[in-house]
């Protein structure tokens, strides 16, 4: 039988992710609250339906791809929920960067009604979910992610399990931070640089070719920043929620972690010049406005 694949959140990522899904020849059905993301989801192969409970409980394989945690809860907890229409042997796959504690706490729940819940974030942006070549960090039992496999295999290019529920999203909350703080660390390096008269391009390729190179030289940078596009598809509001949450994961274990929590302080602080939805490699803008803006 084949399996039906269910996407709750048809925005930047979820549309992509099941686009790429129905393009590979999978039965899947798509729920937004936007009619223009339903639309659109629908000129790709994706079923639109306009009714939260009944894909819900027509599904195989459900993926969500919600803002934050809370929203997470809602849908799997709250009235009308997965947690009452979803039909025992259901898969929920969370692609949302939400936390561990959330996590857990609907695996729990869900796992009563004999939903099993899986947490895989996911990395790669738009293109990446469009494409179908994302990276997956999960958390999930080994029974579990062995059923979903055939669809997270078709929707991904690299699948990383980490550990058990949660694990997934304590991976993504320290590649975030980590991504947050290569974008102002290498911007102040090409700022550096320029200063002293090194093309900001000849020394992108000088850093990656040596042990200073990361995902911020490697990709954002060359795709986002030194042409000055900054359209990646993923905003400074995002952004900040999820550096906001490898602050609150170091909090709550009571960990001293200076630059992390710098890191924290100067995302915090852009929302003073920049907006959530612009896009998140503009930070860099707050180092060098001449070197980094638009206008120049």
């Amino acid at each position: 039988m084949a399996i039906k694949v269910g996407v709750i959140g048809l925005g930047n990522m979820g549309g992509g992710m099941a686009a790429t899904l129905a393009r590979k020849g999978f039965n899947v059905s798509g729920f937004d609250l936007s009619e223009a993301a339903l639309s659109a989801a629908e000129a790709k192969g994706v079923k639109p339906v306009r009714d939260r409970a009944a894909l819900i409980s027509s599904v195989d394989i459900l993926i969500l791809s919600l803002p934050k945690a809370q929203h997470v809860e809602a849908v799997c907890l709250s009235a009308g929920g997965i947690i009452e229409l979803g039909v025992e042997g259901l898969i929920v796959v969370d692609t949302t960067t939400s936390t561990p504690e959330a996590s857990r706490r609907v695996a729990a729940q869900l796992k009563a009604k004999g939903i099993a819940f899986i947490d895989a974030p996911v990395s790669g942006g738009p293109k990446g979910a469009a494409t179908g070549t994302m990276s997956m960090v999960i958390g999930a039992h080994e029974a579990d992610l062995a059923r979903a496999m055939p669809v997270l295999e078709n929707m991904s290019g690299v699948r990383i399990h980490v550990g058990d529920v949660g694990a997934g999203n304590v991976a993504k909350i320290a590649n975030n931070m980590l991504a947050a703080c290569h974008l102002i660390s290498t911007a102040e390096a090409i700022s550096m640089a320029a200063h002293a008269g090194v093309d900001p391009t000849k020394l992108i390729e000088g850093l990656n070719a040596g042990s200073g190179r990361s995902g911020a030289t490697q990709v954002m940078f060359p795709t986002w920043v030194l042409n000055k596009a900054y359209d990646s598809g993923f905003t400074m509001g995002l952004m900040r929620k999820d550096v906001g949450l490898a602050k609150d994961l170091s909090d709550a274990m009571d960990l001293d972690l200076p630059l992390s929590r710098k890191v924290a302080e100067l995302w915090k602080d852009s929302s003073e010049t920049l907006a959530d939805d612009e896009d998140f490699c503009a930070i860099v803008q707050r180092t060098n406005a001449k070197l980094y803006g638009r206008g120049e």
